[in-house]
C-alpha cells in the first residue's frame, strides 16, 4: 500500500517561503516510508515536529559556532586530555555544564605558552553554544587593534564596547600578552564594567595574579579591573605539560 501524497507543489513553495525547507525533506520522508501508513494524524504530526526542531536546534548551534569564531574550532571537552597533567577533571567536568555562565561567574586559565590553555577555553565555549549561549572568541592583541581602528571614527569606541559587551561569554586569549597604554586600559575597564555581574568571561593568560596589576598599568583602573574580574572567577591552572609538544609528539 503507497503512502497518499501529502503536499504538493505550491505547498512546498509557501514552506521555503517560511523558511521550513526542514519540514519538505520530513514530509517527503515520511512518503517514502512506507511504515508512515500506520500512523496517525498526530503520530506523523509529532514526528514533523520532532525532526523540524532537531534541524533547527542544529543549525543554530552551528551557526553559533561558526560566528564564535574559535581559534581551535574542532576543540571538545571529551578530548581533554588529563593523564600526568595536573588539571583537575572534576573542576572541567563542572565548568563543562555552563552553569557558571548563569550566575555570571568568570573563568581564568593560567598556564605558560603550550599548556592548552586554548583548547580549553574553545572546549567550553563550544559547550556554551551547543546550549544556544552567543559566544565570541578573540585574543586581546586583535581586540586593542581593533579599538585603536574604532577610535578613527566617529562612536566608534562605543560601538565597539557595545558589541563585546553583548555576548553571553566571551573568551579573551592571549590576556596581558603585551603592554597596554592608558587609553587601553581605560577601554578594558569599560568593556569588564559592562560585562560585569551580566555576562562570563574567560580569560586565558601566562601571568599569575600577582602580576595581573603591573600588566594592567597599575593606578585605581587596574584595582577595579581586578576587582570585577576576580572576585566570581573560577581559576584554573593549566599543568605543567607541554601539550603542544606532546600532541605534536603523538599526534594528537
Amino acid at each position: 500500500m503507497e503512502v497518499a501524497v501529502m503536499i504538493n507543489d505550491e505547498t512546498k513553495r509557501k514552506l521555503r517561503e517560511l523558511n521550513l525547507d526542514e519540514a519538505i525533506t520530513a514530509l517527503e520522508f515520511q512518503q517514502s516510508d512506507i511504515n508512515s501508513v500506520t500512523l496517525s494524524f498526530d503520530e506523523r504530526m509529532q514526528r514533523l515536529v520532532d525532526y523540524l526542531y532537531q534541524e533547527k536546534y542544529n543549525s543554530k548551534i552551528q551557526r553559533l559556532m561558526k560566528m564564535s569564531k574559535f581559534r581551535i574550532p574542532k576543540a571538545e571537552v571529551h578530548d581533554i586530555y588529563y593523564t600526568a597533567r595536573g588539571i583537575d577533571r572534576d573542576t572541567l567536568q563542572e565548568l563543562s555544564t555552563c552553569q557558571f555562565i548563569d550566575s555570571n561567574s568568570n573563568i581564568i586559565f593560567q598556564g605558560f605558552t603550550g599548556s592548552g590553555k586554548t583548547f580549553l577555553a574553545c572546549a567550553i565555549g563550544k559547550q556554551a553554544c551547543k546550549q544556544q549561549v552567543r559566544t565570541c572568541y578573540i585574543r586581546l592583541p586583535d581586540l586593542l587593534m581593533e579599538h585603536d581602528e574604532a577610535t578613527l571614527t566617529p562612536k566608534g569606541s562605543a560601538k565597539l564596547l557595545k558589541k563585546y559587551s553583548t555576548y553571553k561569554l566571551l573568551i579573551l586569549d592571549e590576556w596581558l600578552l603585551e603592554d597596554i597604554s592608558d587609553e587601553e586600559q581605560h577601554f578594558l575597564f569599560e568593556l569588564i564594567e559592562r560585562r560585569h555581574d551580566s555576562a562570563s568571561t574567560i580569560f586565558c593568560t601566562q601571568y599569575r595574579q600577582e602580576n595581573w596589576h603591573a600588566r594592567l598599568g597599575g593606578g585605581v583602573h587596574a584595582d577595579a579591573i581586578m576587582d570585577r574580574i576576580i572576585h566570581n572567577a573560577v581559576w584554573v591552572d593549566t599543568g605543567s605539560m607541554n601539550m603542544r609538544e606532546y600532541c605534536a609528539k603523538n599526534k594528537l
